[in-house]
């Protein structure tokens, strides 16, 4: 792989140590590296440089990173992972809200970072053809997205209108934190973002029907407070 084919990251984040530490863990692990130390530098970087992920401090000195997560969202998809020292669930939520993909509480290792930037960029690439897409769950559930058809060890699955829509809106984002609002506006509509024991219901009948081990699941995973995740791999 050459250079310019390697994934482009932008950082947005006003400590320097911080920007280093990101600098080291991934551009010895194949990524190139942009930095900005604020919102508005940050804005400017990715409308010149259209990066494949943004990685945004949400506590920046001009603006706040929620702001920023809006603004982008404007105009672009790019996965946009937040890295805050806000480890609070209600500044996840906000974020999380407003666009961004994912959270990651500092401290973390270069190991989680990459993981997390991997699922990222094959979110993406999910969301460039999810119309005629067959996408895997572990080594044995398939969802034929033509189709509309749920297979579990080769047998069809029969889920409900909404319990398809409601995986259906998972696998477009894959691997991302989807929050209890956004997942409630997405299956059922605008007015039913409070509804969450709606989706706790259909969570469970889901988990019920996917799963090996619905009261563990490998797949169907709760981010405690926030919202729901769902891990392809496994």
């Amino acid at each position: 792989m050459t250079d310019d084919q390697k994934p482009l990251v932008l950082v947005v984040d006003d400590e320097p140590q911080m920007r280093r530490f990101v600098r080291l863990a991934l551009s010895t692990r194949g990524y190139r590296i942009i930095e900005a130390a604020t919102g508005n530098e940050g804005l400017q970087q990715a409308t010149a440089y259209a990066p494949e992920v943004v990685l945004l401090d949400l506590g920046l000195p001009d603006m706040d990173g929620i702001e920023i997560v809006t603004l982008l969202r404007g105009w672009s998809t790019m996965p946009i992972l937040v890295i805050s020292a806000r480890g609070h669930e209600d500044a996840k939520v906000a974020a999380l809200d407003a666009g961004a993909d994912d959270y990651l509480t500092k401290p973390f290792g270069a190991s989680e970072l990459t993981a997390r930037i991997r699922v990222a960029l094959r979110h993406a690439a999910l969301m460039r053809d999810t119309s005629t897409a067959t996408v895997e769950i572990g080594k044995d559930i398939a969802i034929d997205l033509a189709k509309r058809v749920v297979t579990k060890r080769g047998q069809e699955l029969h889920l409900t209108a909404l319990e398809y829509k409601l995986l259906v809106a998972l696998v477009k984002h894959a691997g991302m934190v989807m929050t209890h609002r956004h997942l409630l506006e997405q299956v059922w509509g605008p007015g039913h973002g409070e509804h969450v024991q709606y989706l706790r219901v259909y969570m469970t009948q889901l988990r019920h029907k996917l799963e090996d081990d619905p009261a563990q699941p490998k797949h169907l995973l709760t981010e405690l407070r926030v919202g729901y995740r769902l891990k392809l791999e496994g």
